[in-house]
């Protein structure tokens, strides 16, 4: 019994630190790179719309890889581009468009009826989807960005770990007075009930 609590200590005191770890690196990066984290050139997107349904559904997190330059992107490829707006798309590419020295891509949304009213033009692809894709946590993502969710993120597990480490620590202690007990009342001839 004693060793299957031990065990479960070590996963719980595991999983709480782990969770502190991925939820700290989530807001600093989140904090640092103006919205979605990043590492080695790879950046999570938070799905926004329905568009892209049912290949990532809204709310979803999707794994993309920066692009310095568009490259050789084919049809079917789905890419982040920049509109014309400043704003972030996600769209298929259903068409590769030469005109002249420049390449343009024709987007839309798996979920949309036609296409996307403009060309992408190849500057403005900023990365190209993975396949990567975890439903449900980019709403964690969105939240880790405001002050709030920061705090909660960041402090709710380092209080989790805390009291967790408090539990342990009176286990300990309790342990440790009944093995003084059982010592003294064996140095003086007596049994502990």
């Amino acid at each position: 019994m004693k060793k299957t609590m031990k065990i479960m200590s070590n996963i719980i005191s595991t999983l709480l630190i782990m969770t502190l770890i991925v939820m700290t690196f989530l807001v600093i990066s989140s904090r640092a790179s103006g919205g979605e984290p990043e590492i080695f050139g790879y950046q999570l997107k938070t799905v926004l719309s329905g568009s892209m349904e049912p290949t990532f559904h809204t709310g979803s997190i999707i794994l993309v890889k920066k692009l310095d330059e568009a490259g050789e992107l084919a049809e079917s490829d789905i890419i982040t581009y920049l509109q014309e707006n400043e704003q972030l798309v996600t769209h298929r590419i259903i068409e590769v468009v030469q005109q002249g020295e420049s390449v343009l891509y024709r987007t839309k949304g798996d979920s949309n009826e036609n296409p996307d009213t403009n060309l992408v033009l190849s500057e403005n692809v900023v990365a190209l989807y993975t396949g990567v894709s975890i439903p449900l946590v980019g709403y964690v993502l969105s939240y880790a960005g405001s002050p709030l969710g920061v705090a909660i993120l960041l402090i709710a597990p380092g209080l989790l770990l805390i009291g967790y480490s408090i539990v342990t620590i009176r286990q300990a202690v309790k342990e440790i007075d009944a093995k003084t007990k059982a010592l003294q009342a064996s140095e003086k001839g007596e049994t502990v009930s």
